[in-house]
């Protein structure tokens, strides 16, 4: 699964491959249309390090009311959405409707919150959330809080969690009054409890450094077979082991 994952990525060229330093250099003082824009480009030309097309497994199970059991195996990028080269990478912190089009392009889908929490308890790499106040949605904060990350995990490897709120998919974007959100959860503490509780306050275009994008590989394995989630998702009798709602369908942005 790994290798057909990474099959789906952009080739890169090592050689030539951009830095994240260089990444961020260039969008120091860019707006979001920008930042994402530029996110986009660096991504379809392959400045994507090596390991974040490995991605990583979550085992979930579940009994129906007939006691039949399910297990699922579904498959996660090992960290938020990154840019950059093997020895200088950064996490970029982009809008949902970039997102979806990268993920598009991957055959990948956004995580649910009971997908969120899923991956943070089966992680290897838990950090404590490091809140910033000032700037916040700046690619110079979103840069300094990535620095912050890497102090914080010193070189520990593995699937992260801990480190970022979540843009989530959720029925409740299509129950809200207010057009063009986005859906916002996690940021676990180590405690197991997250900072943000399921938030559609925020309109789709904001963006902070807090937010991550998480890929989910929209194929997995149910008892052995595979699956696409997005129809797992709209099955109301095994929605449960991706989904806390009643109403579970892949809400795209």
């Amino acid at each position: 699964m790994q290798q057909r994952i990474a099959k789906c990525f952009p080739a890169t060229n090592h050689s030539s491959a951009c830095s994240g330093t260089q990444f961020f250099a260039l969008a120091k003082s860019y707006n979001w249309q920008q930042r994402d824009s530029l996110a986009i480009d660096w991504f379809m030309q392959g400045h994507v390090p090596d390991f974040f097309r490995r991605f990583a497994p979550i085992r979930v199970t579940m009994k129906d009311s007939n006691g039949h059991a399910f297990r699922l195996t579904y498959w996660v990028s090992p960290d938020y959405f990154v840019v950059g080269n093997n020895e200088d990478w950064v996490r970029v912190p982009i809008t949902p409707m970039a997102a979806q089009r990268l993920l598009d392009t991957v055959h990948a889908i956004l995580p649910t919150r009971k997908m969120v929490d899923d991956i943070y308890l089966q992680s290897t790499v838990k950090l404590a959330p490091l809140p910033m106040f000032a700037f916040r949605d700046s690619s110079v904060t979103m840069y300094q809080h990535h620095l912050m990350i890497e102090g914080q995990r010193q070189q520990r490897k593995g699937l992260i969690a801990g480190i970022k709120k979540d843009v989530v998919t959720t029925s409740k974007l299509l129950t809200d009054k207010r057009a063009n959100r986005v859906a916002i959860y996690g940021w676990h503490q180590p405690n197991g409890q997250p900072i943000q509780p399921l938030y559609t306050g925020h309109v789709n275009w904001y963006v902070d450094y807090s937010h991550g994008i998480r890929f989910v590989h929209a194929t997995g394995k149910l008892n052995g077979k595979k699956v696409q989630l997005t129809n797992l998702l709209s099955n109301p009798q095994l929605a449960a082991l991706l989904c806390y709602e009643d109403s579970c369908g892949y809400v795209r942005y």
